[in-house]
């Protein structure tokens, strides 16, 4: 999918890249797979903002996408390759033989009229679903469950691609595009080969419109508040770290940078074979 860029005529048109869309076949969603999404602008059910920079932006419909894939042995045909509004990667519209429709995470290389399939016996081409214990080694795969049968989790977004290392003791070791080597139940399922829409991480906004077409309200800098505002406010002049010796945070006093959020005794760790940074786990 190639970006299309533009003269500078204007100054929005300085820096913007749009997706050319030259693989969408499908203008409307299937109305049947689309629910009403409802935007919150930041606020809680008590009406009070609990995420900021949230409001505005354009209508956006949910698509129902099938994570699953758990319609085993049944061959479907692709109909249509959509947009979709809230997230990064394309959708492909399957048919089944007995008229059910269902999106999936569009790959590369699906085009209409594709013949797909999912199951333990399906072939391994690209599109299909199996299990990780049926996939070939060294093969690109995507949409990667977690926990069998509970649809996948991993490895979903525009030209997102894991690889399947290896197989021992009933678990696959799987390299994770962040470089994190993770284990996972040979049941688990996954979709063989890349998300499509690779190109999607050339895309420039260019402008402060695009951010608020997409429901992003701008917020100021903490280093332009006050020290009653921010921890990172005030100070003689501009200071890069709020006055010289703060670390960059929140509001709150959260650190922004170099501090780790996930928790050291989190029960899925044992499953974490090599951090993304490249240092091995020490799983009791």
């Amino acid at each position: 999918m190639p970006v299309k860029t533009f003269r500078p005529l204007t100054p929005s048109l300085r820096y913007v890249s749009f997706a050319d869309f030259s693989d969408i076949t499908k203008s409307k969603p299937e109305k049947s797979l689309v629910r009403i999404h409802k935007r919150t602008g930041g606020r809680n059910h008590f009406g009070r903002a609990t995420a900021r920079g949230i409001g505005g932006g354009h209508k956006q419909k949910v698509r129902l996408v099938d994570f699953k894939r758990n319609k085993h042995g049944v061959e479907a045909t692709v109909i249509g390759i959509e947009y979709d509004p809230m997230r990064s990667a394309r959708l492909a519209l399957l048919e089944y033989k007995d008229g059910e429709k269902r999106y999936i995470i569009a790959p590369v290389g699906v085009t209409v009229g594709a013949k797909l399939m999912s199951g333990p016996m399906a072939p391994p081409v690209i599109g299909n679903s199996l299990p990780l214990r049926a996939i070939p080694l060294a093969s690109s795969i995507h949409n990667i469950e977690m926990t069998p049968g509970r649809g996948g989790q991993m490895v979903r977004s525009a030209g997102g691609a894991a690889t399947l290392m290896s197989r021992d003791e009933g678990f696959a070791q799987i390299k994770l595009p962040s470089g994190e080597i993770r284990r996972a139940n040979e049941d688990c399922y996954a979709t063989i080969g890349q998300v499509g829409n690779t190109e999607h991480e050339n895309v420039v906004l260019g402008k402060a419109g695009r951010s608020r077409h997409r429901g992003i309200r701008p917020i100021s800098r903490g280093v332009a508040r006050n020290p009653v505002d921010h921890p990172n406010g005030g100070g003689q002049g501009k200071s890069k770290g709020g006055g010289g010796w703060q670390q960059l945070t929140s509001p709150w006093g959260l650190q922004a940078k170099g501090y780790r959020t996930r928790d050291k005794h989190k029960i899925s760790n044992r499953f974490i074979v090599v951090r993304r940074d490249g240092v091995p786990m020490k799983n009791k």
